[in-house]
């Protein structure tokens, strides 16, 4: 019976497991071994060249320009989305005032504040990107007119002033938190609803007695929401980890971004996934362009492990 049983369960799992190496793990292995080589990615013929691109990758100024902008973006991207995500979700759900028959409650409207908070979810990235590109336009751009409103209206008030009009995306210390803003925005809502359901499924009685014991909103979030949640919240931390380190940052970056395929001014919003792309189709440097790609699936990997074992504790249930 066993015997059968194990036979029925490897069936299964063979087709699934056979694609999986086919499309993800050999692509992998292609990639490691063409990183010894100098393949330019077009011609059938290449030679070994041993660590050459290794060693040339640790003197690229612009590679490191990239590794520092990715790892930026992979502690802070998942930090800043997953808190504003917890703090609205837990708004809409719990954070609202009492009413009756209801100790508990999100704010009022909270279903049409999910609607708005996950409406970026249905737009394509490059649609956003391009709609972003626009309002950080410095000249015609929706950001800069409204500041160019109310300077008009301030002076027309009788307040001297001269509101500052940036070149949002040509000023390379701006251009990277600009995009920054926008994965935020287009992520930040996903999680607010995957958090939402979430504690929608504690039990009320929880926050119930806690407060009858006299603790207060930030208590409550502290001792029983967060807790509770804590393997969605360290699930979206990994998954907004790898999301800053693939395509839709890359997508954001090569879109709104100045130069000949983004990442501009002076490769200041340069990220590792996009100078991956530089290299292998702008460059024809197939070889270095996967040597890139090796030591982005390194910081990947290290930083799910890293996000694993920090995160581990106490499995709690409900």
């Amino acid at each position: 019976m066993q015997h059968g049983k194990y036979r029925f369960i490897v069936g299964f799992l063979a087709a699934p497991l056979a694609i999986y190496i086919l499309f993800v793990i050999w692509p992998f292995i292609q990639s490691i071994y063409y990183s010894f080589t100098d393949w330019s990615g077009l011609s059938p013929e290449f030679k070994m060249v041993g660590f050459a691109n290794f060693t040339r990758m640790l003197d690229d100024e612009v590679f490191w320009k990239s590794f520092q902008h990715s790892v930026m973006f992979v502690v802070l991207l998942p930090l800043v989305t997953l808190t504003l995500a917890l703090f609205f979700a837990f708004m809409l759900n719990v954070g609202g005032r009492r009413r009756k028959n209801a100790v508990i409650a999100g704010v009022r409207g909270s279903s049409f504040y999910k609607v708005v908070y996950f409406f970026p979810q249905v737009l394509s990235i490059a649609i956003v990107a391009l709609l972003f590109q626009f309002a950080y336009n410095p000249n015609s751009g929706a950001i800069n007119s409204a500041l160019k409103a109310v300077g008009s209206a301030l002076r027309w008030l009788g307040f001297d002033v001269e509101m500052v009009q940036p070149n949002w995306l040509g000023d390379p210390d701006l251009a990277l938190w600009c995009v920054f803003a926008v994965l935020v925005w287009c992520s930040v809502g996903f999680f607010v609803v995957l958090f939402s359901a979430g504690m929608a499924s504690i039990p009320k009685d929880y926050y119930e007695a806690a407060l009858l014991d006299g603790a207060n909103r930030i208590t409550t979030f502290f001792r029983i929401t967060l807790p509770l949640l804590w393997d969605t919240v360290q699930s979206g931390w990994a998954y907004m980890g790898i999301l800053a380190l693939g395509a839709e940052s890359f997508a954001v970056v090569q879109i709104m971004t100045v130069g000949p395929s983004g990442g501009g001014p002076d490769y200041s919003t340069t990220i590792l996934p996009l100078y991956v792309y530089q290299k292998a189709f702008r460059d024809g440097q197939a070889a270095y362009a996967t040597t890139i790609g090796v030591a982005l699936l390194i910081v990947t990997l290290l930083f799910v492990a890293v996000v694993m074992r920090l995160g581990r504790r106490e499995r709690l249930e409900y």
